[in-house]
Protein backbone atom coordinates (compact mmCIF):
# COMPACT_ATOMS: atom_id res chain seq x y z
CA UNK A 1 0.00 0.00 0.00
CA UNK A 2 1.73 3.45 -1.22
CA UNK A 3 2.01 6.08 1.68
CA UNK A 4 -0.86 8.59 1.26
CA UNK A 5 0.24 12.40 2.23
CA UNK A 6 -1.69 14.92 3.89
CA UNK A 7 -1.92 18.55 1.37
CA UNK A 8 -1.06 21.72 3.32
CA UNK A 9 -3.50 24.20 2.52
CA UNK A 10 -2.93 28.00 1.74
CA UNK A 11 -5.75 30.56 1.66
CA UNK A 12 -5.31 30.41 -2.25
CA UNK A 13 -6.21 26.88 -2.76
CA UNK A 14 -9.69 27.97 -2.26
CA UNK A 15 -11.75 28.08 -5.29
CA UNK A 16 -11.43 31.48 -6.24
CA UNK A 17 -8.75 32.10 -3.72
CA UNK A 18 -10.50 35.19 -2.02
CA UNK A 19 -11.37 34.02 1.62
CA UNK A 20 -9.55 33.23 4.89
CA UNK A 21 -10.70 31.36 7.70
CA UNK A 22 -11.31 35.33 9.13
CA UNK A 23 -12.74 37.15 6.13
CA UNK A 24 -16.30 36.09 5.86
CA UNK A 25 -18.87 38.58 7.02
CA UNK A 26 -22.04 37.49 9.23
CA UNK A 27 -24.19 38.37 6.37
CA UNK A 28 -22.47 36.07 4.16
CA UNK A 29 -22.88 33.46 7.36
CA UNK A 30 -26.36 34.03 7.74
CA UNK A 31 -27.06 33.25 4.39
CA UNK A 32 -26.34 29.50 5.70
CA UNK A 33 -29.22 29.83 7.51
CA UNK A 34 -31.95 26.66 6.63
CA UNK A 35 -33.77 27.36 3.84
CA UNK A 36 -31.09 29.82 2.34
CA UNK A 37 -28.91 26.81 1.12
CA UNK A 38 -29.64 28.34 -2.71
CA UNK A 39 -26.75 30.72 -1.69
CA UNK A 40 -24.45 28.24 -0.01
CA UNK A 41 -22.35 28.31 -2.92
CA UNK A 42 -21.24 31.84 -2.15
CA UNK A 43 -20.00 30.76 1.26
CA UNK A 44 -18.67 27.40 0.57
CA UNK A 45 -15.32 29.22 -0.70
CA UNK A 46 -14.38 30.13 2.68
CA UNK A 47 -15.97 27.46 3.99
CA UNK A 48 -13.58 24.75 2.72
CA UNK A 49 -11.08 26.70 3.35
CA UNK A 50 -11.05 26.82 6.96
CA UNK A 51 -11.53 23.09 7.36
CA UNK A 52 -8.96 22.16 4.65
CA UNK A 53 -6.36 24.65 6.83
CA UNK A 54 -7.73 22.65 10.26
CA UNK A 55 -7.68 19.46 8.56
CA UNK A 56 -3.89 19.85 7.40
CA UNK A 57 -2.82 20.59 11.39
CA UNK A 58 -5.18 18.74 13.26
CA UNK A 59 -6.56 16.13 11.19
CA UNK A 60 -6.40 12.43 12.35
CA UNK A 61 -3.72 9.61 11.85
CA UNK A 62 -5.31 6.58 10.91
CA UNK A 63 -3.89 3.85 8.76
CA UNK A 64 -6.76 3.10 6.14
CA UNK A 65 -5.96 7.57 5.41
CA UNK A 66 -1.91 5.80 4.70
CA UNK A 67 -3.43 4.18 1.88
CA UNK A 68 -4.40 4.60 -1.65
CA UNK A 69 -5.36 1.14 -1.72
CA UNK A 70 -9.25 0.82 -2.77
CA UNK A 71 -9.50 -2.23 -1.15
CA UNK A 72 -7.87 -1.41 1.97
CA UNK A 73 -10.19 1.80 2.13
CA UNK A 74 -13.18 0.07 1.43
CA UNK A 75 -12.56 -2.65 4.54
CA UNK A 76 -12.16 0.60 6.48
CA UNK A 77 -15.45 1.81 5.45
CA UNK A 78 -17.23 -1.44 5.97
CA UNK A 79 -15.92 -1.36 9.31
CA UNK A 80 -16.25 2.58 10.19
CA UNK A 81 -20.11 1.64 9.73
CA UNK A 82 -22.07 2.05 13.28
CA UNK A 83 -18.39 1.11 14.56
CA UNK A 84 -16.03 3.43 16.54
CA UNK A 85 -12.51 3.97 15.21
CA UNK A 86 -10.88 2.58 18.34
CA UNK A 87 -12.44 -0.59 18.17
CA UNK A 88 -11.96 -0.77 14.44
CA UNK A 89 -8.24 -0.41 14.65
CA UNK A 90 -6.75 -3.94 15.30
CA UNK A 91 -9.85 -5.33 13.42
CA UNK A 92 -8.51 -3.48 10.44
CA UNK A 93 -4.60 -5.00 11.22
CA UNK A 94 -5.46 -8.07 11.69
CA UNK A 95 -8.21 -8.48 8.81
CA UNK A 96 -5.94 -7.20 5.95
CA UNK A 97 -3.03 -10.02 7.85
CA UNK A 98 -5.80 -12.35 6.90
CA UNK A 99 -7.20 -11.08 3.83
CA UNK A 100 -4.25 -8.89 1.69
CA UNK A 101 -6.02 -8.14 -1.13
CA UNK A 102 -10.06 -8.63 -2.75
CA UNK A 103 -9.02 -11.96 -4.30
CA UNK A 104 -7.69 -13.27 -0.66
CA UNK A 105 -11.24 -12.68 0.69
CA UNK A 106 -13.25 -13.64 -2.43
CA UNK A 107 -11.73 -17.39 -2.09
CA UNK A 108 -11.96 -17.61 1.88
CA UNK A 109 -14.64 -19.94 3.71
CA UNK A 110 -17.56 -17.40 4.88
CA UNK A 111 -16.85 -18.91 8.33
CA UNK A 112 -13.19 -17.84 8.14
CA UNK A 113 -14.78 -14.13 7.57
CA UNK A 114 -17.32 -14.51 10.50
CA UNK A 115 -14.55 -15.27 12.39
CA UNK A 116 -12.40 -12.96 11.48
CA UNK A 117 -14.90 -10.39 12.28
CA UNK A 118 -16.04 -11.62 15.03
CA UNK A 119 -17.24 -8.71 18.13
CA UNK A 120 -17.63 -6.52 15.69
CA UNK A 121 -21.48 -7.21 15.31
CA UNK A 122 -23.80 -6.34 12.60
CA UNK A 123 -22.82 -9.43 10.68
CA UNK A 124 -24.45 -8.57 7.80
CA UNK A 125 -21.36 -6.13 7.02
CA UNK A 126 -18.95 -9.42 7.13
CA UNK A 127 -21.24 -11.38 4.51
CA UNK A 128 -21.65 -8.45 2.13
CA UNK A 129 -18.19 -7.82 2.00
CA UNK A 130 -17.10 -11.38 0.97
CA UNK A 131 -20.19 -11.11 -1.21
CA UNK A 132 -19.23 -8.25 -2.45
CA UNK A 133 -15.20 -9.30 -2.90
CA UNK A 134 -16.71 -12.64 -5.04
CA UNK A 135 -18.27 -9.48 -7.57
CA UNK A 136 -15.17 -7.45 -7.61
CA UNK A 137 -12.94 -10.68 -8.21
CA UNK A 138 -16.04 -12.08 -11.17
CA UNK A 139 -16.97 -8.89 -12.91
CA UNK A 140 -14.58 -5.94 -12.11
CA UNK A 141 -11.52 -7.92 -12.65
CA UNK A 142 -10.38 -7.61 -8.98
CA UNK A 143 -10.52 -4.04 -8.78
CA UNK A 144 -13.19 -1.45 -6.75
CA UNK A 145 -14.55 -0.04 -9.21
CA UNK A 146 -14.39 3.98 -9.66
CA UNK A 147 -18.20 4.67 -11.35
CA UNK A 148 -20.45 5.41 -8.77
CA UNK A 149 -22.85 3.26 -10.16
CA UNK A 150 -21.05 0.60 -10.44
CA UNK A 151 -19.73 0.96 -6.82
CA UNK A 152 -23.04 1.67 -5.51
CA UNK A 153 -24.77 -1.48 -6.75
CA UNK A 154 -22.61 -3.81 -4.70
CA UNK A 155 -24.16 -5.51 -1.71
CA UNK A 156 -23.38 -3.17 1.44
CA UNK A 157 -22.53 -0.43 -0.50
CA UNK A 158 -24.76 2.82 0.17
CA UNK A 159 -24.51 6.56 -1.23
CA UNK A 160 -21.89 7.37 1.42
CA UNK A 161 -19.64 4.61 1.51
CA UNK A 162 -19.65 4.67 -2.19
CA UNK A 163 -18.77 8.54 -1.30
CA UNK A 164 -16.10 7.68 0.87
CA UNK A 165 -14.52 5.00 -1.26
CA UNK A 166 -14.57 6.84 -4.00
CA UNK A 167 -13.35 10.26 -2.77
CA UNK A 168 -10.60 8.59 -0.61
CA UNK A 169 -9.18 6.18 -3.14
CA UNK A 170 -9.59 7.60 -6.42
CA UNK A 171 -10.17 11.62 -5.28
CA UNK A 172 -13.82 11.72 -6.86
CA UNK A 173 -15.49 15.06 -5.97
CA UNK A 174 -18.19 12.53 -4.27
CA UNK A 175 -20.21 14.04 -1.30
CA UNK A 176 -20.48 12.05 1.66
CA UNK A 177 -23.67 12.25 4.85
CA UNK A 178 -22.55 9.80 7.77
CA UNK A 179 -23.66 10.43 11.40
CA UNK A 180 -20.65 13.08 11.84
CA UNK A 181 -21.28 14.77 8.98
CA UNK A 182 -25.53 15.36 9.49
CA UNK A 183 -24.56 16.33 12.99
CA UNK A 184 -21.99 18.99 11.64
CA UNK A 185 -24.48 20.10 8.42
CA UNK A 186 -27.50 20.33 10.85
CA UNK A 187 -25.38 22.67 13.49
CA UNK A 188 -23.97 24.79 10.63
CA UNK A 189 -27.55 25.99 9.58
CA UNK A 190 -29.49 25.14 12.64
CA UNK A 191 -31.47 22.60 10.76
CA UNK A 192 -35.36 22.53 12.16
CA UNK A 193 -36.06 19.10 12.27
CA UNK A 194 -34.52 15.40 12.62
CA UNK A 195 -32.02 15.05 10.30
CA UNK A 196 -33.53 11.81 9.58
CA UNK A 197 -36.40 14.15 8.09
CA UNK A 198 -34.17 16.54 6.04
CA UNK A 199 -32.42 13.82 3.94
CA UNK A 200 -32.94 15.36 0.63
CA UNK A 201 -31.83 19.02 2.12
CA UNK A 202 -28.36 17.73 4.02
CA UNK A 203 -27.14 15.44 1.01
CA UNK A 204 -27.55 18.94 -0.98
CA UNK A 205 -25.50 21.02 1.80
CA UNK A 206 -22.78 17.74 1.75
CA UNK A 207 -22.77 18.40 -2.32
CA UNK A 208 -22.35 21.62 -1.79
CA UNK A 209 -20.02 22.26 0.76
CA UNK A 210 -17.74 19.56 -0.76
CA UNK A 211 -14.34 21.07 -2.48
CA UNK A 212 -14.18 19.93 -6.00
CA UNK A 213 -10.08 20.23 -6.08
CA UNK A 214 -9.36 18.24 -2.88
CA UNK A 215 -12.58 15.60 -2.51
CA UNK A 216 -10.56 13.20 -0.39
CA UNK A 217 -9.23 15.31 2.16
CA UNK A 218 -12.39 17.77 2.77
CA UNK A 219 -14.44 14.51 3.35
CA UNK A 220 -12.14 12.88 5.29
CA UNK A 221 -11.70 16.69 6.80
CA UNK A 222 -15.84 16.93 7.66
CA UNK A 223 -15.81 13.40 9.26
CA UNK A 224 -12.92 14.66 11.13
CA UNK A 225 -14.97 17.95 12.16
CA UNK A 226 -17.50 15.71 13.45
CA UNK A 227 -15.88 13.00 15.63
CA UNK A 228 -13.18 15.27 17.44
CA UNK A 229 -14.75 18.70 17.78
CA UNK A 230 -18.57 18.87 17.01
CA UNK A 231 -19.14 15.84 18.74
CA UNK A 232 -23.20 14.91 20.24
CA UNK A 233 -22.20 16.15 23.76
CA UNK A 234 -20.13 19.19 24.90
CA UNK A 235 -19.03 20.03 21.39
CA UNK A 236 -15.62 22.24 21.37
CA UNK A 237 -17.24 24.94 19.59
CA UNK A 238 -14.28 27.49 20.58
CA UNK A 239 -11.64 25.22 18.82
CA UNK A 240 -14.04 24.72 15.65
CA UNK A 241 -13.25 25.80 12.03
CA UNK A 242 -16.75 27.24 11.56
CA UNK A 243 -17.41 28.71 14.64
CA UNK A 244 -18.09 31.70 13.11
CA UNK A 245 -20.01 30.12 10.44
CA UNK A 246 -22.29 28.44 12.71
CA UNK A 247 -25.44 29.17 12.72
CA UNK A 248 -25.98 26.89 15.87
CA UNK A 249 -23.19 28.17 18.22
CA UNK A 250 -24.32 32.21 17.03
CA UNK A 251 -27.64 31.32 18.35
CA UNK A 252 -26.30 29.00 21.52
CA UNK A 253 -28.43 26.09 19.81
CA UNK A 254 -25.55 23.37 19.54
CA UNK A 255 -26.72 21.26 22.55
CA UNK A 256 -30.11 20.99 21.17
CA UNK A 257 -29.07 20.50 17.56
CA UNK A 258 -29.75 18.22 16.02
CA UNK A 259 -33.10 17.66 16.70
CA UNK A 260 -34.04 14.18 17.69
CA UNK A 261 -36.65 12.23 17.34
CA UNK A 262 -38.94 11.06 20.44
CA UNK A 263 -38.19 7.01 20.42
CA UNK A 264 -40.02 3.65 21.44
CA UNK A 265 -38.61 1.94 24.62
CA UNK A 266 -36.80 -1.20 22.75
CA UNK A 267 -38.93 -4.02 23.19
CA UNK A 268 -36.94 -6.69 25.49
CA UNK A 269 -37.37 -10.47 24.68
CA UNK A 270 -36.53 -13.16 27.66
CA UNK A 271 -34.94 -16.08 26.07
CA UNK A 272 -33.80 -19.35 27.39
CA UNK A 273 -30.50 -20.75 26.71
CA UNK A 274 -29.51 -24.50 26.98
CA UNK A 275 -26.00 -25.43 27.17
CA UNK A 276 -26.25 -29.40 26.35
CA UNK A 277 -23.64 -31.94 27.24
CA UNK A 278 -23.75 -35.19 26.21
CA UNK A 279 -21.91 -38.25 27.90
CA UNK A 280 -17.99 -37.44 26.30
CA UNK A 281 -18.42 -33.68 28.01
CA UNK A 282 -19.09 -32.20 24.51
CA UNK A 283 -21.68 -29.45 23.88
CA UNK A 284 -24.24 -28.65 21.16
CA UNK A 285 -23.89 -25.80 18.62
CA UNK A 286 -26.14 -24.73 16.03
CA UNK A 287 -25.06 -22.60 13.02
CA UNK A 288 -28.00 -19.99 12.56
CA UNK A 289 -29.38 -19.74 9.01
CA UNK A 290 -28.11 -17.44 6.65
CA UNK A 291 -30.59 -15.07 6.30
CA UNK A 292 -31.30 -12.85 9.00
CA UNK A 293 -29.91 -11.14 12.24
CA UNK A 294 -26.31 -13.04 12.92
CA UNK A 295 -26.62 -15.14 10.35
CA UNK A 296 -23.99 -17.92 9.50
CA UNK A 297 -22.90 -17.46 12.83
CA UNK A 298 -23.29 -20.28 15.72
CA UNK A 299 -24.88 -20.20 18.86
CA UNK A 300 -26.10 -22.20 21.99
CA UNK A 301 -29.90 -23.31 21.00
CA UNK A 302 -32.91 -21.49 22.77
CA UNK A 303 -35.79 -19.30 21.53
CA UNK A 304 -38.45 -17.29 23.34
CA UNK A 305 -40.46 -17.34 26.98
CA UNK A 306 -43.97 -18.14 26.02
CA UNK A 307 -46.41 -16.65 28.75
CA UNK A 308 -46.64 -18.28 31.61
CA UNK A 309 -43.99 -20.54 31.02
CA UNK A 310 -41.21 -21.24 33.44
CA UNK A 311 -37.60 -20.64 32.13
CA UNK A 312 -36.77 -24.78 32.43
CA UNK A 313 -39.74 -25.27 30.85
CA UNK A 314 -39.09 -22.50 27.87
CA UNK A 315 -35.47 -24.87 27.46
CA UNK A 316 -37.07 -27.78 27.11
CA UNK A 317 -39.62 -27.13 24.82
CA UNK A 318 -37.57 -24.80 22.15
CA UNK A 319 -34.62 -28.02 22.37
CA UNK A 320 -37.22 -30.32 21.57
CA UNK A 321 -38.85 -27.95 18.78
CA UNK A 322 -35.41 -26.92 17.11
CA UNK A 323 -33.59 -30.16 17.43
CA UNK A 324 -35.88 -32.74 18.23
CA UNK A 325 -33.88 -34.44 21.10
CA UNK A 326 -34.88 -34.77 24.88
CA UNK A 327 -32.76 -32.87 27.68
CA UNK A 328 -32.44 -32.41 31.69
CA UNK A 329 -32.20 -28.92 32.50
CA UNK A 330 -30.43 -28.89 35.36
CA UNK A 331 -28.64 -25.45 37.11
CA UNK A 332 -28.89 -21.41 35.76
CA UNK A 333 -25.04 -21.22 34.14
CA UNK A 334 -25.40 -17.51 33.69
CA UNK A 335 -27.51 -14.83 32.85
CA UNK A 336 -26.54 -12.06 29.98
CA UNK A 337 -28.01 -8.79 28.95
CA UNK A 338 -27.32 -7.54 25.68
CA UNK A 339 -29.08 -4.94 22.93
CA UNK A 340 -29.32 -4.80 19.59
CA UNK A 341 -30.40 -1.28 17.38
CA UNK A 342 -33.86 -2.42 17.50
CA UNK A 343 -34.44 -4.61 20.23
CA UNK A 344 -32.81 -5.63 23.81
CA UNK A 345 -32.43 -9.37 25.42
CA UNK A 346 -31.77 -11.33 28.44
CA UNK A 347 -30.35 -14.65 27.73
CA UNK A 348 -31.14 -17.03 30.97
CA UNK A 349 -28.52 -19.88 29.91
CA UNK A 350 -28.72 -23.59 31.71
CA UNK A 351 -26.56 -26.30 31.84
CA UNK A 352 -28.57 -29.51 30.29
CA UNK A 353 -28.17 -32.61 29.79
CA UNK A 354 -28.93 -34.40 26.45
CA UNK A 355 -31.14 -37.74 27.21
CA UNK A 356 -32.28 -38.96 24.25
CA UNK A 357 -33.15 -38.40 20.71
CA UNK A 358 -30.33 -37.78 17.83
CA UNK A 359 -29.76 -33.72 17.36
CA UNK A 360 -31.70 -32.64 13.75
CA UNK A 361 -31.47 -28.83 12.00
CA UNK A 362 -35.10 -28.32 11.89
CA UNK A 363 -34.44 -24.65 12.63
CA UNK A 364 -30.76 -24.15 11.99
CA UNK A 365 -28.50 -24.79 9.39
CA UNK A 366 -26.43 -27.05 10.91
CA UNK A 367 -25.48 -28.40 14.28
CA UNK A 368 -22.21 -30.04 15.51
CA UNK A 369 -20.76 -31.47 19.13
CA UNK A 370 -17.69 -29.89 20.05
CA UNK A 371 -15.23 -29.58 23.17
CA UNK A 372 -14.37 -26.83 24.68
CA UNK A 373 -11.07 -26.72 23.38
CA UNK A 374 -12.49 -26.96 19.83
CA UNK A 375 -15.55 -24.17 20.56
CA UNK A 376 -13.10 -21.20 19.81
CA UNK A 377 -12.56 -22.27 16.72
CA UNK A 378 -16.59 -21.03 15.86
CA UNK A 379 -17.66 -17.60 14.84
CA UNK A 380 -20.11 -16.36 17.89
CA UNK A 381 -22.28 -13.50 18.33
CA UNK A 382 -21.29 -10.86 21.02
CA UNK A 383 -23.51 -12.02 23.67
CA UNK A 384 -22.81 -15.88 23.42
CA UNK A 385 -18.90 -14.84 24.41
CA UNK A 386 -19.76 -14.38 27.36
CA UNK A 387 -21.71 -17.70 27.94
CA UNK A 388 -18.53 -19.78 26.40
CA UNK A 389 -16.54 -17.75 29.47
CA UNK A 390 -18.57 -18.85 31.36
CA UNK A 391 -18.73 -22.53 30.74
CA UNK A 392 -14.55 -22.35 30.56
CA UNK A 393 -14.66 -20.87 34.35
CA UNK A 394 -17.42 -23.53 35.03
CA UNK A 395 -14.68 -26.17 33.70
CA UNK A 396 -12.07 -25.32 36.02
CA UNK A 397 -14.10 -26.60 38.92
Amino acid sequence: MGEAKRTQYSVHDSADGKYSQKQMSLSQASALSFGGTANLGHAAPALRQALLTWYGEQGRDLPWRRSRDPYAIWISEIMLQQTQVKTVMPYYQRWLKLFPTVADLAKADQQTVLKAWEGLGYYARARNLHKTAQLIVKQHDGVFPEVFEDAIALPGIGRTTAGGILSAAYNQPVAILDGNVKRVLARLVALPKPPAKAMKELWQLSEQLLDPQHPRDFNQAIMDLGATLCTRHRPSCLLCPWQSYCTAYRQNLQSELPMTESRAPLPHKQIGVAVIHDNDGRILIDRRKQEGLLGGLWEFPGGKIEPNESFEECVKREIKEELDIDIEVNDRLITVDHAYSHFKVTLNVFNCTHISGEPKPIECDEIKWVTLDEIDSYPFPKANGQIIDAIKEQAKG
